[in-house]
């Protein structure tokens, strides 16, 4: 542990907490603000044709999408091997914050100023943002974790504290950016730079507050605190891999193509539905118009509704508690359900390109696509910190993370399907195309999960049999939650 102490409590938790809840909440505000007009952005007209965008087609617009969101998760690798080896979490944070904010400004620079160069700035500013994030996102959880010793009883419930300020964050961007482009006239550079004010309040919130409220948690890199053990313990010595460890990466290894499949599927959230919501829904509730970004805050409304739920099921199952391979398999069946929800709104517009679909399949799809993503990615993490031989736990993790920018990058593969130009009604059957073909993956591969299900179990050798326990287990299940957050998405 870090030489000095967090300082003060507030409702049974370190102050600590609610300063990194109020920081994280505000990078994630910001984040999501940025995702929720990235694509709208892009397919938007240029300016010389009354539009405040790039004019890319839909099919460019959504494979970039995929590729930034996949680097989004790829940059933490090198992000938290830097600061477990050189800054330490707390510079790790201030600096990849200070990037974000840059990058959302230079987002948001108005064309005017940068004529004949809007798309190499927008590139500048899409870069520094995903390098800054890489920084930021795998370092800012672990101090959540830092601020309990091991064993105290209270870390789980300050990750589900720490949680709700991600989803309160992803939110609030949702309606207020989406308020703001509205006030603007349809102008999303204005959205780029109230995102970029987001992360600016995230780091003066860390800035004022963090030595009172932290101490010197984060301040250390983790790879000096780690050669300190070592050297008072002595130096551990290599073992080559047991068949049962063998076993429970080859269960790692496997899930992680399953978490492809979901993510590929979710992540239409930001691109595809994103467009679909725009051009073929109808919006309007009286004489106002619904902005397209507010449906993106769906996702984060129901998890701060039903997370509790989810959770209080899994306690009252107690001894018929699904496995992870079980929770996985609903997750991806959840999925189908949601995409289903999209085929019922193209049905609905009987190939008239022109017609509009109802708001209400959409709400419909974002809560199945949640209740999903409450079955599969609380427990995704959890289950590798579960499964991984300590001594390469963070290898695996890596590995994770791997799983889930491939899951990014082709998510913006299969929405650029859509097609590059053509007409509407091109588009919409290319829609009902993909939305079908994603409804039936997920479920094939949901019901391919289940009955894998028990061979899984028995590879994982008693890691999720609570009388088997080991107490490496034991301890590999006390630092769950933190590993979990350490990648969360949102």
């Amino acid at each position: 542990m870090n030489a000095a102490k967090p300082q003060g409590t507030m409702l049974g938790h370190p102050k600590g907490l609610f300063l990194l809840f109020t920081t994280e909440l505000w990078e994630r505000f910001s984040y999501y603000a940025m995702r929720a007009i990235l694509v709208l952005y892009l397919v938007d007209a240029v300016q010389s044709q009354g539009g405040h965008g790039l004019g890319w087609t839909q099919a460019d617009a959504l494979s970039l999408y995929g590729t930034f969101t996949g680097l989004v998760y790829l940059t933490p690798l090198i992000g938290g091997w830097l600061a477990d080896n050189y800054l330490g979490q707390r510079r790790a944070i201030m600096i990849g914050g200070a990037l974000m904010a840059a990058g959302q400004f230079i987002l948001g620079t108005p064309h005017a100023w940068v004529p004949g160069m809007e798309a190499e700035v927008f590139y500048i500013g899409l870069g520094v943002l995903i390098l800054g994030n890489g920084l930021f996102k795998p370092n800012i959880s672990t101090m959540v974790g830092d601020l309990y010793e091991e064993g105290d009883h209270r870390r789980d419930g300050a990750f589900t504290i720490f949680y709700m300020g991600i989803n309160v964050g992803a939110f609030l961007s949702g309606i207020i950016v989406g308020s703001v482009v509205a006030y603007y006239d349809g102008n999303f550079q204005t959205g780029f730079i109230c995102a970029g004010i987001g992360m600016v309040l995230s780091l003066i919130i860390q800035f004022v507050f963090a030595q009172k409220l932290l101490g010197d948690i984060g301040r250390v890199p983790a790879a000096q605190l780690e050669k300190e053990k070592a050297a008072a313990s002595g130096e551990v010595r290599k073992e080559p891999l047991t068949k049962i460890e063998r076993d429970r990466i080859k269960v790692i290894m496997i899930m992680g193509l399953f978490t492809i499949i979901f993510w590929a599927g979710f992540e239409q959230a930001g691109g595809l539905m994103n467009i679909f919501t725009n051009d073929f829904t109808d919006r309007m509730i009286g004489g106002w118009e619904v902005p397209t970004t507010w449906f993106q805050s769906l996702n984060a409304m129901f998890i701060v509704i039903f997370a509790p739920v989810i959770a209080s099921i899994w306690v009252r199952l107690g001894k018929n508690e699904p496995n992870s391979p079980v929770k996985f398999a609903l997750g991806l069946i959840l999925l189908g359900i949601g995409f289903l929800f999209m085929i019922g709104a193209v049905l609905e517009m009987g190939g008239d390109a022109n017609a509009k679909s109802s708001m209400w399949w959409l709400v419909g799809a974002y809560f199945f696509h949640t209740m999903g993503e409450l079955c599969l990615s609380p427990i995704g993490l959890s289950m590798v910190t579960k499964l991984a031989p300590l001594r390469i736990a963070s290898l695996m993790m890596g590995a994770w993370f791997l799983f889930i920018a491939a899951a990014n990058k082709i998510g913006g593969i299969v929405g650029s399907l859509i097609g590059h130009g053509g007409g509407k009604e091109e588009q919409l059957a290319n829609a009902m195309s993909i939305f079908a073909g994603i409804a039936i993956t997920a479920a094939i591969s949901g019901v391919l999960l289940y009955f894998m299900a028990d061979k899984l179990v028995d590879w994982m050798h008693g890691a999720e049999d609570s009388s088997h326990h080991s107490e490496e287990q034991a301890l590999e299940e006390e630092i769950a939650v933190t590993a979990e957050h350490e990648a969360i998405r949102r």
